[in-house]
């Protein structure tokens, strides 16, 4: 039987990872480094969040994108649980919208982009994941968001430039945003904003399924721009359960050198809100979270190891 366009696809991301290991296996000796987007735990201590993630192994952490708990704090809290952190997962909500008409509304974005970064860097991180439109605003006010947003996020160069913290640009689906949906449009977005400073890129697994043609060939497409790599399911929820390859994303991961040190897979399943920002406000469900981040960290690295194995 003929296969599917997918199924071809996927044997052909496999045949050059398969082929690429054996050439070169040095590549692929590192394996990859895990993270946890931790906004979803909502507003409990961060002793509580990164206790929870050290109690599954995880080396890194993707902090929320405020400067909410005091850098004291935070860095003594990474110390006592031996975790670093990979970057922030920048929070752009309509009031805080580089795209936006509303100076007032472009400004609080510049500003907390700012505050942000210099705060990653002080706690040692990599990235500050940048988001060109508002989420939870999917209906563009005119055709013009793509240059108005590039053009406000080059006023930050300077700042990337100061502190080393690397801007992720991430596509995220139509249904949460007006603008950048796919890698395509990210990097055409990154020819826009033409900053040296200003070319990385954060992909995520389930926003991909949702504006790709397909998951491991739009990974292989973001290339040495990627910083990061979000995970979760086709029905965002844990890594295993619903109907992404996560043995193909895995090799795509390798591939395009998501092994090496700096560059991060960070679970970030959310369930399917339109506007996911809501968990970042609420109280944690402590035990929901505790079961999803075992069975996410277990399943990831049960797949990893089978890849390996080709």
């Amino acid at each position: 039987m003929k296969p599917q366009n997918f199924i071809v696809i996927n044997r052909e991301i496999e045949r050059r990872f398969v082929e690429e290991k054996k050439k070169n296996p040095d590549r692929f000796e590192r394996k990859l480094s895990l993270s946890w987007s931790i906004w979803m735990f909502g507003t409990e201590p961060i002793e509580d969040s990164l206790r929870r993630l050290q109690n599954n192994g995880l080396e890194y952490v993707e902090i929320k994108g405020d400067t909410s708990v005091p850098r004291e704090r935070m860095k003594h809290a990474l110390v006592s649980f031996g975790l670093k952190v990979s970057g922030a997962c920048g929070m752009f909500s309509p009031e805080r919208d580089l795209s936006s008409l509303n100076p007032d509304y472009q400004k609080n974005a510049l500003d907390y982009i700012r505050e942000v970064s210099r705060y990653v860097s002080d706690i040692g991180g990599t990235y500050m994941i940048v988001v060109p439109g508002a989420v939870g605003r999917p209906k563009a006010v005119d055709n013009f968001e793509m240059e108005r947003s590039a053009a406000a996020l080059k006023k930050c160069a300077i700042i990337f430039e100061e502190t080393g913290v690397k801007p992720a640009i991430e596509p995220i689906r139509s249904a949460e945003v007006s603008i950048v949906h796919t890698i395509d449009e990210a990097l055409e977005y990154l020819r826009f904003v033409n900053e040296p400073s200003i070319g990385f890129l954060n992909g995520d697994v389930y926003h991909m399924l949702n504006g790709e043609r397909h998951v491991g060939e739009a990974i292989l497409k973001c290339g040495e721009k990627l910083l990061n790599l979000h995970i979760a399911d086709s029905n965002r929820d844990a890594p295993g359960k619903g109907q992404i390859d996560i043995d193909t994303a895995i090799m795509a991961a390798y591939l395009v050198g998501m092994n090496r040190e700096g560059r991060f897979i960070t679970f970030e399943p959310l369930g399917p809100y339109p506007d996911p920002y809501v968990l970042s406000t609420g109280p944690c469900d402590v035990d929901l979270m505790d079961r999803l981040v075992r069975e996410s960290v277990d399943y990831f690295r049960e797949r990893e190891e089978v890849v390996r194995s080709l």
